[in-house]
């Protein structure tokens, strides 16, 4: 693990961290609500279109998904992350419909040792994800624990 780029000590309150982009395709959103969400809206276009949704939209949880991959691309599979206690807030904010272009950003709350493990920080985020026109379309707010690099 000393190999890892991102450590407790690597994340500064206040700071941003670009998450990319990603195409949600009408193909991806059938497949997963196929298996784990199997709403109308979430496999017909026709029911999606016909719903407040006013397409064929992905899953909340499909969302979700969405964001764990581009953080993980981002920066988490290239750190010391030992996992997340739980997360605080998840907001869906609008659709995210067949062909959105999704970007994302990480920004940190705020950081603190653990007290009871001196070798693992935590450091809350709160990660927003937006189409392509800019509008807000899922937040989510929670702590991830690291290692302090010297634990590491």
């Amino acid at each position: 693990m000393t190999a890892k780029k991102w450590a407790y000590e690597d994340f500064a309150e206040g700071a941003s961290l670009d998450l990319g982009s990603k195409l949600v395709t009408a193909e991806e959103i059938i497949e997963f609500a196929s298996e784990f969400d199997a709403q109308p809206m979430h496999l017909d276009e026709a029911a999606g279109k016909a719903s407040i949704l006013g397409g064929l939209a992905a899953s909340g949880w499909h969302t979700c998904a969405i964001f764990m991959r581009m953080i993980c691309d981002a920066f988490l599979i290239d750190s010391t992350s030992q996992g997340s206690p739980g997360i605080d807030e998840v907001k869906w904010r609008a659709p995210v419909l067949a062909n959105d272009t999704l970007t994302g950003k990480c920004t940190v709350l705020s950081k603190r040792l653990s007290k009871s493990r001196p070798s693992v920080g935590l450091v809350t985020i709160r990660t927003e994800l937006f189409n392509q026109r800019g509008e807000p379309v899922f937040e989510l707010r929670n702590s991830v624990m690291f290692l302090t690099r010297e634990a590491a």
